[in-house]
């Protein structure tokens, strides 16, 4: 199963750090956040990586390489123009294959186990949901019996949280060009096809000067 690293955002909010270098390459602890993904990932068995990339994405492939430092394989689909996450993945499709692929958000710092996502998928999409962080109170989803809703305000007590499993039939229809995820799998959700599960381990979206300080924390506890 192949797994594949969205690395294409800007960044903005955690500028000026990110005017020379690119997010996945800002450090917590003297490590770049995309290292972490990576060797999460290896040892859960994904050896097969593909990582997206658009601001100075030239330093992601000089930094990382081929991948055989981490005992992977990292394949690279460079976008001139930002692509959003839909769009982005969908232009990926052709080195993620034809089966069901893990996708994670660059941005974010989690101990999840991604050797949980190892195995077949019923639906199209299979989202890992945790508890609505401060910054985004209102959440989006709801989980039923193991399948994913979209919240209305009083129920959406679960955030999506920029870790799954996408079948490449989501995409089908789709064109190349900019354009969210977020639709595609609403209307999935619609249709009962997107399964999900609730994660309440660490996980920290590092948007921010402010989240990056918290993972600095959360590493500094751990040593």
């Amino acid at each position: 199963m192949k797994a594949m690293i969205l690395a294409a955002g800007k960044g903005e909010r955690m500028r000026p750090l990110t005017l020379h270098t690119p997010k996945p390459l800002v450090r917590a602890a003297g490590v770049p956040l995309i290292e972490y993904h990576i060797k999460a990932l290896v040892s859960a068995g994904f050896t097969e990586l593909v990582i997206n990339h658009a601001w100075l994405g030239q330093q992601i492939e000089d930094y990382l390489g081929d991948g055989s430092r981490f005992a992977a394989k990292i394949s690279y689909s460079a976008e001139g123009e930002p692509l959003e996450t839909g769009g982005g993945i969908y232009r990926a499709l052709p080195l993620l294959g034809d089966a069901p692929f893990v996708v994670v958000n660059g941005d974010v710092f989690t101990d999840y186990r991604f050797v949980n996502l190892q195995q077949p998928i019923e639906g199209v999409a299979h989202l890992v949901l945790v508890d609505n962080p401060q910054h985004h109170s209102q959440g989006d989803f709801y989980l039923q019996q193991g399948l994913v809703h979209d919240g209305e305000s009083k129920q959406a007590c679960l955030t999506y949280s920029g870790i799954a499993v996408l079948s490449p039939q989501l995409f089908a229809g789709c064109k190349q060009g900019a354009f969210k995820l977020a639709p595609l799998l609403r209307e999935a959700m619609a249709k009962g096809l997107v399964s999900g599960e609730h994660f309440a381990g660490c996980w920290v979206d590092v948007g921010t000067h402010d989240r990056l300080a918290e993972v600095e924390q959360l590493l500094a506890q751990e040593h």
